[in-house]
Parts: C-alpha cells; sequence; structure tokens
C-alpha cells in the first residue's frame, strides 16, 4: 500500500514539475517575445489551458480586448455548427405564381435565395455555373415549362439589402475579400482582372481581360508598372451596386500578366446574364429578367410564388465550414450570420446574427464586452474580443459531437491546429496543439499595433508557440 501511494506521489511529482517547466519555458521565451524592439507599442495577449483539464498553463492578459482578424472565424463556425447544424444545407427555391397550360407557365418564374454563398462556386464540383443552370433547365422541363408568358424573378427578399458589415473599410469592399452577401450569390461575388505591366518602370497598365465578365461595369484603371520583382500592390475602389470604380496602385514589371481579384458590387446582375444564356440555348422563352433589388428601387411589385416546384441545395454545413476555415473565405462567415439571422426571425441581416451569436455566447459563459462583433469573419477593424473568450469558445467545441469537422476544418499551421488571423497591424493564432509527450493545449495569441511586417512578427510568434511542441 505505501509502495502504491509513493508511486502515486511520484507520478504526482512528475506532473506538476513538467507543468511548471512548461509554465517556465514559455514565460522565458514570452517575456523576450514582449521585450523585443516590433513590440513596444503593441497590444498584446497570450493564453494556453491544458485542453484536458482545463487548466491555465499560460497567462498574460486575457481579458483585454483585442482586434482578432480572421481569428474571429472560430467564434462564428462554432456557433453556426452548433446553431444551424452541421448537416445544415442552404437552399434556392425554383417557384412560380399562375399555371401551366400547355406547356406554357402563365405568370412568373420566381428563382429564389436565402444566401448559398457556394452557388456558382469553383471550389465543390456540384456547384459549378453549367451544373446550377442545368438543374434549374431540368427542373422546368420536368414542369413541362417551354415558355414563360410572364417574367422571370431573381428573389433577393431573404436577406437585408445591405450586403456589407457597417463597418468594414473602403479599401477592403471592392476586394474579393471584402465581398458582399446577398441572397442570391454567385461564383463567391468575385470576378479577377488580368493586368499587364507596361515596358518601362512608372508606364501606365492595360487591363486585358475579366472573368467573369460583368456587362455595365466601368473601372478605370490608375495602376502603373512598378520595378522588377516588386510585389503585387493595386487595390480596387467598388462600391455595392455601383458599377463604375477604380484600381490604384502598382504590379511588377515583366511580360507575365498579373491577376488581381475583385468584389462583384450586384451579383443578381451576373446571374442575370448568364440565365439569359442559359435559357436561350433551351430555347425557352420569357418576357423579361428581373430581380427584387432593382425592383425596391423603383416602388414595383414583383409578386410572390404560389407554388415551389425544385429546391437547389448547398454542400452541407461541414464541407463549408471547412473552406470557411481553411482558406478564410469572408463571403462565408457573412452568409452564416445572415443564414442564422433569417432562420431566427425571418430577415438575413448583419446584425441580427450578431445579437443571435452574441447571446450565444454569453449564455456560454462569454461576456459581453469580451466580445464585440461587427461582422463574422473578422475583417473589420472595429471587432474586439479576449483570448480567453477564443479559448473558451475552442474549449466549448471539444465537447461537441461535431468538434471533427470543426478540428479538421482548421488550418495546419507550424505544425499546430491554428486558425490565423491578419489585418494591418493585427497577427494572431488560435487553436489545438498535442506536444511529443501527449499533452493537449488550446492556445490563442493575439498582437495589436506591431511594427514591421507581418512575416516577421509570425516568426517571432512560432518561437514561443514551439515552447509547446
Amino acid at each position: 500500500m505505501k509502495k502504491i501511494q509513493l508511486v502515486c506521489s511520484l507520478i504526482f511529482l512528475f506532473q506538476y514539475s513538467n507543468g511548471q517547466n512548461i509554465t517556465q519555458l514559455l514565460d522565458t521565451s514570452f517575456k523576450k517575445f514582449l521585450n523585443d524592439s516590433a513590440n513596444k507599442h503593441a497590444s498584446i495577449s497570450f493564453y494556453v489551458v491544458n485542453s484536458k483539464t482545463n487548466e491555465v498553463v499560460y497567462n498574460y492578459n486575457n481579458q483585454q480586448g483585442l482586434i482578432p482578424g480572421s481569428c474571429q472565424k472560430i467564434i462564428t463556425s462554432i456557433a453556426s455548427l452548433e446553431l444551424l447544424g452541421s448537416d445544415f444545407q442552404y437552399k434556392t427555391d425554383l417557384g412560380y405564381n399562375g399555371s401551366i397550360q400547355n406547356n406554357v407557365l402563365k405568370g412568373n418564374l420566381f428563382i429564389k435565395g436565402y444566401g448559398d454563398p457556394t452557388l456558382g462556386s469553383w471550389r465543390y464540383s456540384s456547384t459549378k455555373d453549367s451544373l446550377v443552370f442545368r438543374s434549374i433547365t431540368e427542373a422546368l422541363a420536368q414542369q413541362n415549362i417551354h415558355k414563360i408568358d410572364g417574367n422571370i424573378i431573381l428573389d433577393n427578399s431573404a436577406f437585408s439589402l445591405q450586403p456589407l458589415p457597417n463597418a468594414w473599410l473602403w479599401e477592403d469592399m471592392g476586394n474579393y475579400y471584402g465581398a458582399g452577401c446577398w441572397a442570391l450569390n454567385w461564383f463567391e461575388n468575385q470576378f479577377s482582372i488580368q493586368l499587364n505591366a507596361g515596358k518601362n518602370e512608372g508606364d501606365p497598365t492595360t487591363i486585358s481581360r475579366m472573368n467573369p465578365a460583368i456587362e455595365m461595369m466601368g473601372l478605370s484603371n490608375h495602376v502603373t508598372t512598378g520595378k522588377k520583382l516588386s510585389p503585387e500592390d493595386a487595390t480596387i475602389y467598388l462600391a455595392p451596386y455601383t458599377m463604375n470604380g477604380f484600381i490604384t496602385g502598382s504590379i511588377p514589371l515583366g511580360e507575365k500578366p498579373v491577376n488581381i481579384a475583385g468584389a462583384n458590387p450586384n451579383p443578381a446582375y451576373l446571374i442575370e446574364s448568364l440565365l439569359a444564356k442559359t435559357l436561350k440555348e433551351n430555347h425557352i422563352g420569357y418576357k423579361a429578367i428581373k430581380n427584387t433589388i432593382d425592383a425596391k428601387a423603383a416602388n414595383d411589385t414583383l409578386g410572390k410564388p404560389t407554388t415551389v416546384f425544385y429546391q437547389y441545395l448547398s454542400p452541407c454545413m461541414d464541407s463549408i465550414t471547412y473552406w470557411f476555415l481553411r482558406k478564410s473565405v469572408n463571403l462565408y462567415g457573412e452568409a452564416f450570420l445572415k443564414a442564422m439571422a433569417y432562420a431566427k426571425t425571418g430577415e438575413g441581416a448583419t446584425d441580427k446574427g450578431i445579437k443571435i451569436i452574441s447571446n450565444f455566447w454569453k449564455e456560454r459563459g462569454i461576456e459581453k464586452g469580451a466580445l464585440r462583433m461587427y461582422d463574422g469573419c473578422g475583417l473589420s477593424p472595429q471587432n474586439k474580443l479576449t483570448t480567453h473568450s477564443l479559448v473558451t469558445a475552442l474549449q466549448y467545441a471539444r465537447g461537441k459531437d461535431w468538434f471533427h469537422i470543426f478540428y479538421n476544418a482548421l488550418p495546419e499551421l507550424n505544425g499546430m491546429k491554428i486558425k490565423s488571423g491578419t489585418i494591418g497591424g493585427v497577427k494572431g493564432f488560435a487553436g489545438y496543439h498535442t506536444s511529443k509527450s501527449g499533452t493537449n493545449y488550446t492556445i490563442a495569441f493575439i498582437v495589436n499595433n506591431f511594427e514591421g511586417s507581418s512575416a516577421a512578427i509570425t516568426k517571432k510568434l512560432y518561437e514561443v508557440l514551439d515552447v509547446l511542441k
């Protein structure tokens, strides 16, 4: 009996000593990071707990609210998996009013969206544009609709007229990562522009191609030719619903064209163009294609469908969550917010979605002041959250039956399962790591207002996190 007690005591002392060693090693490494000249004016928070026991391994300012960047996607994705469900699918309805007589629809055809951010996306085999439109034409054929006497209505009414969170920056909203979210989205609301450099440094550049081609769009090109091997530094300025904008910055001197990606200011126009082409190829006539956004501006009543005869479904939430976290697709986070708002209130609005998520986390121990959200993806510099909030959310996820979906979706960075967050002057990491000894850690590390490059501060953050290996 005494031998057993002795062995248990030694095991306890070893575990305690080992835990103390990790804490001391972290402290040494973190203080070196803290005293680095790059962090002279920075705000920093670092929090680590033992994933299994929830014991604090290291804590520095874990209650300080900081700008999280894309680390905020952790907060949104966990809430959406819980509130919408891991098997949730966005729907897009095909319906009509009136009646079908002798293969003719005597009424209007409606395509009603509910925020599917994958519609027409290249990321999934089932969502490519040709397959989506084929589904629509096949559904019409099954209803024996060969002609439409009325209009085709692109119905965006499930989501608010405002596609962007109010706190996004002007310099972001014209670029692909600042794409707005509508009830009807297409091709992740992106387009690409191919720019060709001039022959000499300082020469103007030319636009050679736009994909997909968006009719009515006019972009004034002010991008110049930079030095050879210089970084691409071009920014698109283009607001939602405005088909005219401009591009500034520079691209490197060289023979190869440079592609930059922008945010489609009104995806309904692109859907209209592609749908018209598809219906023409299938010899399906109609009066006109209208959308509820333009109709609302013109105070035009387009009616509602009385019969829904087909429902297009998106990939499941597990697949969408993978791309949301792994490739940090901002549009998906905004679609999650609005989908939660629509499910609960009947209106897909950003502010309503934020209120739902805030209340969700408040009920699970995250105080209101520790989580100030202005969007779902973390693009706004007005977002504030604590590393304590991030770790609380990560620990909550561990106990859910969908945890494997969330865990597998996290990127693998520096040999760890962690999500990064990066916007101007902000760098952060949050996630999980299992050490060589088998200890599981839950981690959140955020730095605001550092000096120097993002790559340089990332290397220094990794040096601290490497202690946990």
